[in-house]
């Protein structure tokens, strides 16, 4: 599922579950934070994160979980938020190619790299307006801070996806590619910030993820989103969401 390969002074992280476009299962979310502790203790000087298939990772795997019995607080308070830090806090230029589906946690996976450049078009957002669950994964925070409160409200309240070159252009991501041209373009640029002046990119690393952190609040901000989350869990909507996935049907909620 989580592929990663040491090469001279870069590591090359792989989301490599294409059938299930690298939706990813608490199994799945600790071997990435063992992938990106494994390339911290090697030393590389550049991460690159990649997913392999028609997608980038269309968030979590909720194929057989039970919303009655579902530990949604465990899922993220003790597994994606610490990935999100480790992912944050790496000591190293980080970079994210993102293509297809950038949903959910794949989307909180895009937030907690460096550099995210992006196809034009991928679609990047939350799908839960369908399941009854609110956006995660550090999500309002970027989204507002970055878009104002009445776009980020219209897509939460629509689903509506954002292209990859719509993201861009609203200055959520880095920069935009086309689709055939993503992967490479962030490879390279991963490479080249291996070779470069690693003590002062992280300096600077350092820098912007403080005024990040006093502007978004954003670990502050995962908290509660993590809390409304688990309190979801308990309401009709959200089970019949999580039916209607698994399902395959259009959900019929009731609002409560």
């Amino acid at each position: 599922m989580i592929d990663l390969a040491l090469d001279a002074d870069v590591a090359y992280v792989t989301l490599n579950a294409p059938a299930k476009l690298n939706a990813l299962d608490a199994d799945a979310l600790r071997d990435l934070d063992a992938a990106y502790a494994r390339a911290e203790k090697a030393g590389v000087r550049a991460l690159v994160l990649r997913g392999e298939g028609r997608a980038f990772c269309a968030g979590r795997d909720i194929s057989g979980v039970d919303p009655r019995t579902d530990d949604v607080a465990g899922y993220l308070d003790g597994l994606v938020t610490p990935l999100l830090q480790r992912m944050s806090d790496f000591p190293a230029p980080t970079f994210a190619a993102a293509h297809g589906a950038c949903l959910g946690v794949g989307l909180g996976l895009l937030i907690a790299t460096d550099v995210v450049y992006v196809a034009d078009t991928a679609k990047i957002g939350s799908p839960f307006a369908a399941l009854g669950a609110t956006l995660d994964s550090g999500g309002h925070a970027l989204f507002t801070e970055r878009l104002g409160a009445h776009k980020t409200l219209d897509l939460i309240y629509t689903g509506r996806l954002m292209s990859g070159t719509e993201a861009v252009e609203s200055g959520l991501f880095s920069r935009v590619f086309p689709a055939d041209e993503v992967r490479a373009a962030t490879e390279a640029a991963t490479v080249a910030a291996s070779t470069g002046a690693t003590r002062a990119f992280l300096a600077s690393k350092a820098l912007v993820a403080e005024l990040r952190d006093q502007r978004l609040g954003l670990w502050a901000s995962m908290t509660h989103e993590n809390a409304a989350q688990a309190a979801l869990c308990d309401t009709p909507d959200y089970r019949e969401g999580f039916a209607a996935f698994q399902e395959k049907r259009a959900p019929t909620f009731t609002g409560r």
